[in-house]
């Protein structure tokens, strides 16, 4: 399951769109104004938003801005009428994934949309292995965490034995619970864990 989301005040727009991405079996929603937008219930799907850069009341940059503040994390392709270049290095700096000017070609729109999919797509692929590994994480003993986090420093068990004042066997024991509750493969793949939760211990 995916969606498109689009926001434009021009009628003759949004059912262009709408005809388009459904003929393609992408499921989208329209609305009229930002404000709409922000009213509905948005799907916890892979999304993306096609915004037009002129907005009744503001700017499409502008409302890039306020998704941005509202920590609403959508890749946004941008419409404009109008081709102004600043606007189109304005939005890209901050984030947008095409700027694209009407009358635009249908497989520009469709490729443009697909980027935007993918890229929403691998973000919460991340959001979600980043949240399965803090789950990991909070089952481990706090022994079990500091010497997951000087296993990850890279420090061998002897040593760890000795910064601890533990006995190598039971270092060896804790690291082994550690490992298989953080289901890492290999020493690389813990070290791997410790970056990505930002796990910090030096020797």
């Amino acid at each position: 399951m995916q969606m498109v989301l689009v926001v434009d005040d021009d009628p003759a727009v949004r059912t262009a769109l709408t005809y388009l991405f459904e003929s393609m079996e992408l499921p989208v929603k329209a609305f009229s104004t930002a404000s709409e937008f922000l009213d509905s219930k948005l799907p916890d799907v892979p999304s993306c938003l096609v915004l037009d850069i002129r907005l009744p009341g503001g700017s499409g940059l502008e409302f890039q801005g306020v998704l941005a503040k509202a920590g609403i994390p959508i890749p946004i392709v941008f419409l404009t009428g109008h081709g102004d270049i600043p606007m189109s290095v304005e939005a890209m700096k901050a984030g947008a994934v095409d700027f694209l000017t009407k009358p635009f070609r249908d497989q520009d729109m469709l490729d443009a949309v697909t980027r935007a999919l993918n890229q929403d797509r691998k973000r919460r692929a991340g959001v979600k292995r980043l949240s399965d590994l803090r789950q990991r994480f909070e089952s481990l003993t706090p022994r079990e965490r500091e010497v997951m986090a000087l296993a990850a420093s890279g420090l061998r068990n002897k040593q760890i034995a000795y910064q601890l004042q533990l006995g190598e066997i039971t270092v060896k024991i804790h690291r082994g619970r550690a490992m298989r509750k953080m289901e890492a493969r290999s020493i690389a793949d813990l070290v791997s864990m410790a970056e990505t939760l930002g796990i910090r211990r030096t020797a």
